[in-house]
């Protein structure tokens, strides 16, 4: 490899060791504190509030919040507030501001109008003295460590984890349970094989010269068909649009065509077999689909399909790796892109 990329290919490759490192026992049992906390104060919704990236990790808390806890959980709209003034009744919820950098102004005046309302407020980010800690009643580290690369790779999957494992905890009663953690303790290796695949490489070739791509996927898949979108839009520089597969066949399945490659992540669970009728009418289409899965083009071992989003992106950001030096560009330094971004 060139001396381009070679941070984005390092902060990829280290991922199963951020996996391992969030699984050690003393930061188990930190989040698990944090869960307990948040169980006792028994919050009627949850409302997550995020930029980029980590906006597709909370898009994916939000699916595990509702499914796993039976919370209403969505977004938030931090401009509601920093641009508009507005003050939204958040006394009764849990407020989470997802950031890697923990130093955006508006997620951090979300949680600070959040808290003065009563909320309950946690920040989840790779910064423990950032802004946003600083704000929140309670934090969680991701403890990443440093990302090479502007384009988020390792950072989003360990937002992922902690934000898992802060759920199931909080379903847990405040912990996790052994059968849960025997599953969760396999991931790091998961990680490795799945990262070992040469098939990225040997798939990147075919999409050098493509214009557009379309990423999709349901359930708990469909945050990871945002995430592959925006990192094929941020170091390759193509026009990628993310739909839910319910959506895609809602109007944009009309642009789909042998010449507009399709990005399908297609886990074992519900969220995949409610894939299928999305499959079946890009084949009716012709399109050149491309799916992720442990029965796909770009394979991931079967686990259960809330832990699938740790194993899925991975093939993808290593295509969107390949992809963008295929095209010469410098996946390190995406052209007019800093790693913090101040938004208010």
């Amino acid at each position: 490899m060139s001396e381009r990329g070679i941070g984005m290919a390092t902060d990829i490759a280290e991922q199963p060791g951020v996996y391992a490192t969030l699984l050690e026992p003393a930061r188990l049992s930190a989040i698990s504190q944090i869960a307990k906390v948040i169980a006792e104060r028994r919050p009627q919704h949850v409302v997550f509030t995020a930029r980029g990236t980590s906006d597709h990790a909370a898009l994916y808390a939000a699916y595990l919040t509702e499914i796993r806890l039976g919370l209403p959980a969505g977004l938030a709209s931090p401009s509601a507030i920093t641009v508009f003034g507005a003050r939204p009744d958040l006394s009764n919820a849990l407020v989470v501001g997802v950031s890697q950098s923990g130093g955006s102004p508006d997620l951090t005046e979300v949680l600070r109008v959040a808290r003065e309302q009563g909320a309950l407020t946690l920040a989840v980010t790779n910064n423990p003295e950032s802004p946003l800690v600083n704000t929140a009643e309670l934090s969680i580290d991701v403890a990443a460590g440093h990302e090479r690369a502007v384009a988020a790779t390792k950072t989003y999957t360990a937002e992922l984890l902690a934000l898992l494992l802060l759920v199931e905890s909080i379903a847990g009663g405040g912990s996790l349970g052994a059968d849960e953690l025997a599953e969760l303790a396999k991931l790091p290796e998961l990680a490795e094989q799945t990262l070992a695949d040469t098939t990225p490489a040997q798939l990147a070739p075919r999409y050098r010269f493509a214009d557009r791509v379309v990423t999709t996927g349901r359930g708990y898949a469909y945050p990871g068909a945002r995430e592959a979108a925006l990192k094929l839009m941020e170091t390759s520089y193509i026009a990628a649009l993310a739909f839910s597969g319910a959506d895609l066949l809602h109007g944009p399945l009309a642009m789909t065509d042998p010449d507009v490659p399709v990005l399908a992540l297609v886990g074992a669970g519900l969220g995949g077999a409610a894939m299928k009728d999305v499959l079946a009418r890009l084949g009716e289409r012709r399109a050149d689909v491309v799916t992720v899965g442990p029965e796909g083009t770009l394979r991931v071992p079967g686990v259960d399909e809330r832990y699938a989003p740790l194993l899925e992106i991975l093939p993808l950001q290593k295509l969107a790796l390949e992809i963008a030096l295929g095209r010469g560009e410098n996946p390190d330094a995406p052209r007019g892109l800093k790693k913090v971004t101040e938004t208010l």
